[in-house]
C-alpha cells in the first residue's frame, strides 16, 4: 500500500483494524522513517526501539485474537520528554535529569499505552519548557523541516517537528502559554490546548502548575479529536482534574460545520510587530469562515495587552516553587558529591552544572517577586490582570461562541536570531498566553504559506472552558475549506528532507 509515514492517524488505525496492514508494519515504516531523517531534524532524544516493536506486536496480537481494538491501536506516536515514561528516559530537554529514568507512568502514557498507541519514543524541548524555539535544550535545538536552519516552535518543537517531517502521525505537547498551538502553527500542523484540568498533569514534570496543560498534536483536526479523545478526563490523581465528561470532540471534529456561529475576532492581536503575510493569511482565514456561514464580528479584549507582562510574573513565580525540588540529592545529576562538600554546597554545584541559562533566569525572576516586600506589588499584581483578562474573556463569550486571531505574530525565525534577546523571543508568545491565564480551550491550525517566505502560518481558534468541542466543530470546517481551496494539505508542499 501507499508510503504507511503519510497516512493520517484514522487512516493508519483503519489499515491496521481490517488488516490491510499490521502494526508492526506501520511501527517499523516509521522507526526506519525516524533512522533516515531525525539526524537532520533532531525531533527526538530517546527512541524506544523495542519498546514500540513490544506494543506494536501486541496490537498485532489482539487483532489476531478478534478483540475490539481501540480507534488509535497501532498509531505511533512522537511524546515530549516531560511525561514520565517507566523504563524510559525522562530528561525534559535538562542536564539535571539526563539519564533518569523513571519507575512510574504519568497518567496520560498510561492512557495511551491502555489504548495500544505506539509510543515511539521521547521528543525535544525548551528545558523544562521554558522557551518558545526549542534552542533551550540542554541537547541542542530542533529544525524546522519546512527550512532546517529556523526554529520549529517551543517549548514542545521536538513533537511539531516530528509530525512534520512524516516521523509520527500524532505526538503530544504540552501548552503553558502556547507551547503546543505555537510549534504547530510554525511547521503547519495542528495543536490543542484543551481546558485547563482536562487532561491529567500526573507525572508531567511541573514548570508553572496552574498554566501547564497537556494535549494532542497531530497533522489534522481529526487525528487531533482521535488523541483528545483518548488522553482526557478525570483523574483523582491530579487535584486539578476537572470531574466531567469528556466534550464530544471526536462528534464534532467529523462534523465541522460554522453556519450560525458567532466568530469573534479580537481587535488586539493585530498592528505593530505582525508580519504582513501572517495578516494576509488570517485576513483570508477570517473571510473563509463568513463564506462558510459563519458571522463575524470585531471584540475588544483591552486587558489581552497586559497579559504577556503578567504571565512573565507568574510562570517565573511558580517555576521558582516547582524546581526547587531539583537539589541534587535525591535524584538526577549530582555534582562535588565527594565528601568534601556540605549538602547546600552540593545543591547549589548541582544546580550550576544542570540547569541552563534560560531556566536559571526564570527562576532568579520567580524568587524576586515572591520576595518579601515584592510579593503584593509583582505576584499579586500579575493575579489581579489574570482576574481581568478571565473578565474580558466572558464578556467576549456573552456575544461570541469562539475567538479567532493569528497563533503567532510572525513566521518561524532563524535558529540563533533570538537567543540573545529574551525579549524578542517571549513575544512569540503575545496571541496564545491570554487562553493559558483564563484555562481556556484553544487550537491553532494551518491556514496557508507567508508569500514573504513561504512558511507556515496558523489560524487561532478560542473556546470557552469545557467547550473544546467547538476549536473542533471550527477547525474541521475550515480545514476542510482551505484543503478544498489548496487542493491538497497543506504539508504537501513542505519540502523534502
Amino acid at each position: 500500500m501507499a508510503d504507511l509515514t503519510r497516512l493520517t492517524a484514522a487512516e493508519t488505525a483503519a489499515a491496521i483494524a481490517s488488516g490491510e496492514a499490521s502494526a508492526v508494519e506501520v511501527t517499523q515504516a516509521h522507526l526506519d522513517r525516524i533512522a533516515a531523517v531525525d539526524e537532520k531534524v533532531h525531533a527526538f532524544l530517546h527512541v524506544d526501539t523495542d519498546g514500540a516493536l513490544g506494543a506494536a506486536e501486541a496490537v498485532d496480537a489482539k487483532r489476531a485474537k478478534g478483540e475490539e481494538l481501540g480507534p488509535l491501536a497501532g498509531v505511533p506516536l512522537a511524546l515530549k520528554d516531560i511525561f514520565t515514561t517507566e523504563g524510559v528516559p525522562t530528561t525534559v530537554g535538562s542536564k539535571i535529569l539526563e539519564g533518569w529514568i523513571p519507575p512510574y507512568d504519568a497518567t496520560l502514557t498510561k492512557r495511551l499505552k491502555h489504548a495500544g498507541v505506539v509510543i515511539l519514543g521521547k521528543t525535544n524541548m525548551d528545558e523544562f519548557a521554558m522557551g518558545s524555539s526549542t534552542e533551550n535544550s540542554a541537547y541542542g535545538p530542533t529544525g524546522n523541516p519546512w527550512d532546517l536552519t529556523r526554529i520549529p516552535g517551543g517549548s514542545g518543537g521536538g513533537s511539531a517537528a516530528a509530525l512534520a517531517s512524516f516521523q509520527a502521525p500524532l505526538a503530544i505537547g504540552t501548552d503553558t502559554g502556547g507551547s503546543i498551538r505555537q510549534p504547530a502553527a510554525v511547521t503547519g500542523t495542528v495543536g490543542v490546548k484543551p481546558t485547563y484540568g482536562g487532561v491529567s498533569r500526573y507525572g508531567m514534570v511541573a514548570f508553572s502548575s496552574s498554566l501547564d496543560q497537556g494535549g494532542p498534536c497531530a497533522r489534522t483536526v481529526l487525528d487531533a479529536a482521535l488523541l483528545h479523545q483518548t488522553i482526557a478526563g478525570h483523574d483523582p490523581m491530579d487535584s486539578t482534574s476537572i470531574d466531567a465528561p469528556v466534550p464530544p470532540v471526536v462528534e464534532a471534529a467529523r462534523n465541522g460545520d460554522v453556519r450560525g456561529l458567532r466568530v469573534g475576532v479580537v481587535k488586539e492581536f493585530a498592528g505593530e510587530g505582525y508580519q504582513a503575510g501572517v495578516m494576509q493569511r488570517f485576513t483570508e482565514s477570517v473571510e473563509l469562515l463568513r463564506e462558510l456561514g459563519a458571522e463575524v464580528v470585531e471584540v475588544s479584549c483591552p486587558s489581552f495587552t497586559y497579559a504577556l507582562a503578567a504571565y512573565y510574573v507568574i510562570a517565573p513565580s511558580e517555576c521558582s516553587s516547582n524546581l526547587a525540588r531539583f537539589d541534587g540529592l535525591r535524584y538526577g545529576l549530582r555534582v562535588a558529591d565527594d565528601g568534601t562538600h556540605s549538602a547546600e554546597e552540593v545543591t547549589a554545584l548541582t544546580r550550576e552544572a544542570g540547569f541552563g541559562p534560560e531556566v536559571k533566569r526564570r527562576i532568579m525572576l520567580g524568587t524576586y517577586a515572591l520576595s518579601s516586600g515584592y510579593y503584593d506589588a509583582y505576584y499579586g499584581s500579575a493575579q489581579k490582570v489574570r482576574t481581568l483578562i478571565t473578565r474580558d474573556f466572558q464578556r467576549a463569550f456573552g456575544d461570541v461562541d469562539v475567538l479567532v486571531s493569528p497563533t503567532t505574530p510572525t513566521t518561524a525565525f532563524p535558529i540563533g536570531e533570538r537567543a540573545d534577546d529574551p525579549m524578542a523571543m517571549y513575544l512569540a508568545d503575545l496571541c496564545t498566553i491570554p487562553a493559558n491565564l483564563a484555562g481556556n480551550a484553544a487550537m491553532s491550525l494551518p491556514c496557508g504559506l507567508a508569500p514573504e517566505d513561504g512558511l507556515p502560518v496558523g489560524l487561532q481558534i478560542i473556546a470557552p472552558a469545557m467547550a473544546d468541542d467547538r476549536l473542533y466543530r471550527v477547525g474541521a470546517a475550515v480545514e476542510a475549506g482551505f484543503v478544498e481551496r489548496w487542493g491538497h494539505p497543506l504539508l504537501e508542499e513542505a519540502p523534502a528532507l
